[in-house]
């Protein structure tokens, strides 16, 4: 079982933030503080990652939410394993990433999305950023700065 990293966690947080913005500036919605007990925890023992399976059911739910607002697979339509590559040059997946992306859990796409928005190689991030969908080539930029941060 994949693990969650802080930044995914504190992502949904600020994505539930502003779906449902406290109506007095005190007050959060049950999204927020059921991941906040999760996010609270890691910081108290230092845990950079937790375990998508031994989350609360309330977290859980409300960071699947979330996920399913991000974008999905990192391919932009140059595969270079196809061409017997161990890493594709355009997405920066493994060969194995590439087979298994469609029986991959949430936590374990996340993770592949985090290490290849860290490694910023592929050509997803530079040569070749327009092919990716409106919107999601800055969304994993942003992931960049607070992964790194929190590593």
């Amino acid at each position: 079982m994949a693990a969650l990293h802080i930044t995914d966690i504190e992502s949904a947080i600020n994505w539930w933030r502003e779906q449902k913005p406290s109506p007095d500036g005190i007050t959060a919605c049950a999204e927020v503080l059921a991941l906040a007990e999760v996010y609270a925890l890691m910081v108290y023992y230092h845990e950079p990652e937790c375990d998508e399976a031994s989350m609360p059911a309330a977290a859980q739910a409300a960071w699947l939410a979330w996920y399913a607002t991000t974008p999905d697979a990192p391919c932009i339509a140059i595969c270079s394993t196809s061409q017997g590559d161990p890493i594709c040059k355009g997405c920066g997946r493994t060969f194995d990433e590439v087979q298994r992306w469609t029986s991959m859990t949430p936590a374990e796409k996340r993770a592949t999305w985090r290490r290849i928005s860290q490694e910023g190689t592929a050509w997803r991030f530079n040569r070749y950023a327009e092919r990716a969908l409106p919107g999601e080539a800055e969304a994993a930029a942003a992931v960049e700065p607070a992964a790194r941060a929190a590593s």
